[in-house]
């Protein structure tokens, strides 16, 4: 082994950035364990309000982001109909996975988070154009072998959590699809725009969208439930810890981008196995240990091969990459030459 060139790689990638990157998605992991497990909580002091919980957070994140948005007093740099489109599949997305803690246990719901880098694949691919190597495609695979192994889990051979864990799994995966259009869209937006109207936009069009679902689907569910102190510290908590998320999010995706972000939220796997274990007394299968490290493998050959492209970016005036029209300018003046030689 050339222990010459690995100290060279660990030099060259071990920098402060890199391990402020780090840092903020641990910090955003955290986050998200906290919102899982608060999630969890309200469902199992038998509320089953999904809309209502994200309700509160969208609320706070247009009062105060909206708030520092009218002070500057500036115009919208993204037409609002995007807007409404981010915080429709958000909306949507919150509503799936935080509905799925009804019928799943935690670890279940925490891990099959990690479908989001799948659908991420998928999208990019389709509407993008990206192109993923071998090693990213044999990261990926590993990934869905692992989830496969939580769906086996739960379909009764390992012995999972909830009462209906499939139905919970399938609520999931299908939330992580709207996860990942959000995280793909909320990502070109900041990179792109100004991160403070971005979050202030999806707390607005967030609270307009959960507002007229609410009125459909939970106002009967909401006359029904019995409020106690410990279902409102649920949900002050959810709020909390879901501010928190939305707020740092926009700095890892301007960072290091929706990929990055996604990796880093592995690790809130191990605080919802915490949490399972320590407040809920509850034993954790065994094939979730295995699925875990199948994806910790997955995901780690991915992010090593992962060479971020990005193809034909737009600037600021929404015209494309510059790069681009030089190469036709180029080819237009090499062909006149030919016509004049």
């Amino acid at each position: 082994m050339n222990w010459s060139a690995a100290g060279s790689w660990f030099k060259s990638h071990l920098t402060l950035n890199n391990l402020f990157r780090l840092f903020l998605g641990q910090v955003v992991s955290f986050v998200l364990a906290l919102m899982s497990f608060t999630s969890s909580l309200i469902a199992s002091l038998g509320v089953d309000a999904p809309i209502t919980q994200t309700s509160f957070a969208y609320f706070s994140l247009a009062v105060v982001y909206g708030s520092i948005l009218l002070y500057r007093g500036q115009k919208l740099r993204i037409p609002w109909y995007w807007y409404l489109a981010l915080g429709f599949v958000d909306v949507q997305g919150n509503y799936l996975v935080n509905k799925a803690f009804q019928f799943s246990s935690i670890t279940s719901v925490t891990l099959l988070d990690c479908w989001t880098v799948v659908w991420a694949i998928i999208l990019t691919y389709i509407f993008i154009g990206t192109r993923y190597s071998l090693w990213q495609l044999l990261g990926a695979a590993l990934c869905v072998l692992g989830l496969g192994l939580v769906l086996l889990s739960d379909a009764g051979v390992g012995g999972g959590g909830g009462s209906k864990p499939l139905l919970g799994d399938t609520l999931v995966i299908a939330g992580t699809l709207f996860f990942s259009m959000s995280n793909v869209g909320e990502e070109f937006c900041v990179k792109k725009k100004d991160r403070v109207e971005v979050v202030s936009m999806i707390g607005l069009f967030g609270m307009l969208v959960s507002g007229v679902e609410l009125s459909i689907f939970e106002l009967k569910t909401l006359e029904s439930v019995t409020w106690s102190t410990d279902i409102i510290l649920a949900f002050i908590g959810y709020t909390l810890s879901s501010f928190m998320f939305y707020s740092i999010t926009p700095f890892v995706l301007k960072l290091s981008g929706a990929t990055m972000f996604n990796l880093s939220l592995l690790t809130s796997d191990m605080w919802a196995v915490v949490v399972r274990i320590l407040f809920y007394r509850q034993q954790v299968d065994w094939l979730y240990f295995l699925s875990f490290a199948f994806v910790v493998i997955g995901l780690v050959i991915y992010s090593l091969t992962e060479k971020d492209p990005v193809p034909t970016p737009l600037l600021e005036d929404g015209n494309h990459s510059i790069q681009y029209q030089v190469l036709n300018d180029e080819n237009v003046a090499s062909r006149n030459e030919s016509l004049t030689s």
